[in-house]
């Protein structure tokens, strides 16, 4: 595999993303109020990750990466990318359950849904009531 080039995307790429979650995610879109960061292989977009500002906090969503380039460490690189932006605010993710250790490992901590802040409490039983099997993680900063 060619070298992977991690940034924060341009907006004006935006409806690139979205055709990729359009193809592999379609429950995830992409929005101008969010912060994207993605990973580009060969001018091509791989992956990609968004963060979602709520108040004082963020959420970490729909992280994507594309089909044929799962299992080459590549969500693992990008979430080693996005440190500093997971460290400007306070940091939560809804996990499924079977990528809780990749998300541990890049520094997440599982909670129980009654620890989260009210207004992800909120969102997180939305989005279980909706069929997803999600685990609450809140990202704890290493100094």
């Amino acid at each position: 595999m060619s070298q992977v080039h991690y940034q924060q995307l341009n907006p004006i790429r935006l409806p690139i993303v979205n055709k990729l979650y359009k193809d592999f995610y379609p429950a995830g879109k992409a929005k101008r109020d969010e912060t994207l960061w993605i990973g580009e292989s060969q001018q091509k977009i791989i992956c990609c990750v968004r963060f979602k500002h709520i108040g004082e906090l963020q959420l970490l969503t729909g992280m994507l990466v594309a089909p044929e380039y799962r299992g080459q460490k590549i969500a693992t690189q990008l979430l080693q990318h996005v440190i500093a932006q997971m460290q400007q605010k306070t940091c939560y993710c809804f996990a499924f359950k079977e990528l809780e250790a990749l998300y541990q490992h890049a520094g997440f901590i599982t909670l129980q849904p009654q620890q989260l802040p009210h207004n992800l409490q909120q969102r997180f039983e939305r989005y279980c009531n909706s069929g997803k099997k999600l685990i609450p993680m809140h990202y704890n900063a290493q100094p």
